[in-house]
């Protein structure tokens, strides 16, 4: 009898105690509570494109409470690491409010930040270099100091924008064939001095255009010249044309090998491939009788120039010499050295042409 009192004493103790308090953090009889501070990131972001609305919508004012609200919107924007599409979308309105000559700074502050934090598909100063590039292919004229400020200031766009000046602009100056649009060429000089600087333009390309551009594009040869290397006469290594080509290497300036015209389909009258490539070429000797022209094969990006046959990359294919055909030796030196050079094409002018001679001159 004693023991079952005291069974019962002891059950009715342990049912009858208050639970232990809670810890830090958690509910009574729940999980715990995982406490986080607040993202104002998002918020910032979220209100933005509104804020820029408003903005826009007003008189366009610095002074008192627009300037004041000018620097607001310039505090949310860097609360705000990645804008909405939607915001991004405000930049050309924000470009025409705030031109790069106005006395008031705070829009193209405002403007240069959208540019630096907005992603590369939706950046406005990414987007206003591709517009300036067309606007330039169609003969118009862009304001070329507006085009350089946005490249500047593109931000994570940089890289694809330093690309559409590749494909639009520097690789059909690189390449023979219709001139290329003044308009354009004076964008091409205008913007490739930031590519070039943050490395995002391929000097072989640019090299190239400068060759081909000669004294239309005068810029262009001083932005990237390479190394003095030691150079000296290479002899091709892959030779495609007539069979009796290899007289024109043979340092026998009484020999030679006739031209044929080119065949429609077909790029030269005599190919001279090199495998691997030169590095550098720096100057081209021809002794022949009758006119003609000289081209390189430079490697290019993909998507720019011309494809290579079975889809081995991309090329362009720059004029580096134009010989009068004399009987003499006559050199041809380019502004700048060429380099990752995979050929060099032949071509005469008229039926008849003899090719006696032809010294490259450069290095691997």
């Amino acid at each position: 009898m004693l023991v079952a009192l005291l069974a019962f004493a002891r059950l009715y103790y342990v049912s009858h105690q208050a639970p232990p308090a809670p810890a830090p953090g958690k509910a009574p009889g729940a999980a715990p509570v995982k406490i986080t501070p607040p993202d104002l990131g998002p918020a910032a972001c979220r209100g933005l494109d509104a804020v820029l609305g408003d903005l826009l919508q007003s008189d366009g004012g610095t002074g008192g409470d627009a300037g004041t609200a000018w620097s607001d919107a310039r505090r949310q924007l860097g609360d705000c690491p990645t804008p909405p599409a939607a915001a991004c979308a405000r930049g050309p309105a924000l470009a025409s409010r705030a031109p790069l000559t106005a006395k008031d700074d705070l829009p193209r502050e405002l403007l240069a930040t959208l540019c630096e934090r907005c992603a590369p598909a939706d950046n406005p100063c990414g987007q206003a270099v591709t517009r300036a590039l067309q606007e330039a292919a169609r003969r118009e004229n862009p304001p070329l100091q507006e085009a350089s400020w946005s490249l500047e200031h593109a931000g994570p766009a940089l890289g694809a924008a330093c690309q559409e000046l590749a494909r639009q602009a520097v690789g059909p100056a690189a390449v023979t064939g219709p001139e290329v649009e003044p308009q354009l060429l004076a964008l091409t000089e205008a913007l490739a001095p930031t590519c070039v600087k943050t490395g995002q333009l391929p000097a072989p390309l640019l090299n190239a255009a400068a060759v081909h551009q000669a004294q239309r594009a005068p810029m262009l040869a001083t932005l990237n010249r390479a190394d003095a290397v030691e150079t000296k006469p290479i002899e091709p290594d892959q030779p495609t044309g007539p069979g009796d080509a290899f007289r024109a290497f043979d340092r026998d300036e009484l020999s030679g090998v006739k031209l044929p015209m080119a065949d429609a389909g077909t790029d030269a009258a005599l190919r001279l491939g090199y495998a691997p490539s030169l590095k550098y070429v720096v100057s081209f000797q021809v002794r022949a009788t009758g006119p003609g022209s000289l081209r390189a094969h430079v490697r290019a990006p993909d998507g720019v120039g011309h494809a290579q046959p079975g889809g081995k990359g991309f090329f362009v294919d720059p004029t580096v010499c134009r010989f009068h055909g004399t009987g003499r030796w006559e050199i041809c030196k380019p502004g700048v050295p060429l380099l990752d050079v995979d050929a060099v094409s032949v071509l005469p002018e008229r039926p008849g042409v003899e090719l006696k001679e032809l010294e490259i001159i450069g290095a691997r």
